[in-house]
C-alpha cells in the first residue's frame, strides 16, 4: 500500500492520473469537534491492478501541498468519481476553493439505475463488485498517526471497488440513455452555492411551526449569531447552542444574564462570556426588528387546495412509473411535490427536465382525466382514457 506524504509524490500520481479516463476519490475526515471538516486522508485510484494504481494521500504530512490534486480536479479530461460526494466536495471547496469537474456520483447514478433510495457503498460493492467490505475501521480516529494496516486496507477499498462500480453504472447509463438524468442531478453538487452557509440565512434550517413574525425575528438573529460564532471559532453549532435551546430562548426572550441562568436547555458554557453576550444582543435585535423587516412565514402550502383522492392516484402512478423505469421514487418526486401537482401547481421539480418525461407528463394527463390506472394482479397498469 502506497502512502503519499510529499507534494512531489502527489504531483507524480496526479500527472499519471491526468492520462487516465477517470480517477476514483474518497476521503476520511473528522467533524465531531469542529465546524469545518478536518481532512485526514485522501484515497485515489485509476484504472488498473498494480499497487501504484491506488494510493493514500496523507494531508496531515508536514509540507505536503494539495495543489497538484486541485489541478487534477480542474482537468476536464478526467472524470472524478465519488460515492455520496456531498461532504467530500464541501471539504475540497472549503480547503481549496475547487469543485471537481467533470463529476460522477455513483450514489446518484445507482438511484437512476434502479438500486433504490440513497443506496450505500457497501450494497453496491456486494451487488456489482461481488465483494465484501470490512467496516471495522469505519469509526476510528483518522487523525492519529501512524495509521494501522487495517485502516489503510479499509480506506483503499473505498476507491478500488469504486472503479468496478463506476464502469458498470456508466455502461448502464449509456445503454439506457440516462446519462443526462444523472448530470441534471449533479448540478446541485457542482454549484458552489451548495457549500456556502451565510449566517443571515442560517435560521431557515431551524424547524419551527410558529407564525409569529417577532418570534421568527429572534430565531433569525440567534441563528445568525450562532453560525457566525461557530464559523469564526471553528466549533460545531451544537457547542454554541442546540436548536431546542435556541427556540427556548426565542420564546423566553432573556434580557439579562440572570434571565439566561434560568434556561433549561442552554449549555453551561453559553451562560457567560462571549456566547452569553451574543445571545442577549441577538434577542434584543430580534425584539427591536420592525414588523416590516420581520421574517414572513411560508404560508404557500397552507393555501393549497389539495384533492386527496388525486394525490393518492399520483402516488400510485409514481410507484408504477418508478417500477417500470427502475428509478428510485424519491428521485422522481417527493410527497409534497405530488400534493402540489394535485393542487394545481405546475412549476415543481417533478414537472421539469428528465422528471417531466419520466413522470410529469403522465401526471398532468392523469390530472386532466386523460390517463387512468387499473390493477392487473400485483401490477398497476397505466392506460389512455
Amino acid at each position: 500500500m502506497i502512502t503519499i506524504t510529499t507534494t512531489e509524490g502527489l504531483a507524480a500520481f496526479c500527472d499519471r492520473a491526468a492520462r487516465a479516463p477517470y480517477v476514483t476519490v474518497d476521503t476520511e475526515f473528522l467533524r465531531e469537534r469542529t465546524y469545518y471538516s478536518k481532512l485526514c486522508l485522501i484515497q485515489l485510484a485509476v484504472p488498473g491492478d498494480a499497487d501504484e494504481d491506488a494510493v493514500l494521500v496523507d494531508p496531515l504530512a508536514k509540507g505536503l501541498s494539495l495543489d497538484p490534486l486541485y489541478a487534477l480536479f480542474r482537468d476536464k479530461g478526467v472524470v472524478k468519481v465519488f460515492h455520496a460526494a456531498r461532504q467530500d466536495l464541501e471539504i475540497f471547496y472549503v480547503e481549496g476553493g475547487v469543485i471537481p469537474e467533470p463529476l460522477f456520483d455513483t450514489q446518484v447514478a445507482a438511484m437512476v439505475a434502479g438500486f433504490g433510495e440513497q443506496v450505500g457503498y457497501e450494497t453496491l460493492v456486494r451487488k456489482i463488485a461481488r465483494a465484501s467490505l470490512d467496516k471495522s475501521s469505519r469509526f476510528t480516529d483518522w487523525s492519529r498517526r501512524p495509521l494501522t494496516d487495517a485502516q489503510k486496507t479499509y480506506a483503499l477499498a473505498d476507491v478500488t471497488h469504486l472503479r468496478i462500480i463506476y464502469e458498470h453504472l456508466q455502461a448502464e447509463l449509456e445503454k439506457s440513455g440516462r446519462r443526462s438524468w444523472v448530470e441534471e442531478e449533479l448540478a446541485v453538487l457542482t454549484d458552489p452555492e451548495t457549500y456556502i452557509i451565510e449566517p443571515e440565512h442560517a435560521w431557515l434550517r431551524v424547524k419551527t411551526r410558529t407564525n409569529s413574525g417577532r418570534f421568527l425575528a429572534i430565531v433569525r438573529e440567534l441563528a445568525k449569531f450562532r453560525e457566525a460564532y461557530a464559523q469564526s471559532r471553528n466549533v460545531p453549532r451544537s457547542r454554541v447552542m442546540k436548536d431546542d435551546a435556541l427556540l427556548e430562548l426565542a420564546s423566553t426572550k432573556p434580557a439579562t444574564m440572570n434571565d439566561l441562568s434560568r434556561s433549561r436547555l442552554l449549555l453551561r458554557e453559553a451562560r457567560k462570556g462571549e456566547i452569553a453576550d451574543g445571545i442577549l444582543a441577538a434577542v434584543k435585535a430580534g425584539m427591536e426588528t420592525p414588523p416590516e423587516q420581520q421574517p414572513k412565514p411560508d404560508r404557500s402550502r397552507d393555501k393549497l387546495q389539495v384533492n386527496p383522492a388525486l394525490s393518492d392516484l399520483l402516488r400510485v402512478l409514481l410507484k408504477a412509473k418508478s417500477e417500470q423505469l427502475g428509478v428510485a421514487q424519491k428521485l422522481i418526486a417527493t410527497s409534497s411535490e405530488l400534493d402540489e401537482i394535485a393542487a394545481g401547481m405546475r412549476d415543481g421539480a417533478a414537472l421539469k427536465g428528465w422528471r417531466r418525461k419520466a413522470f410529469g407528463e403522465d401526471a398532468l394527463r392523469l390530472c386532466d382525466g386523460k390517463l387512468a390506472l387499473r390493477a392487473n394482479g400485483s401490477d398497476v397498469e397505466v392506460f389512455e382514457v
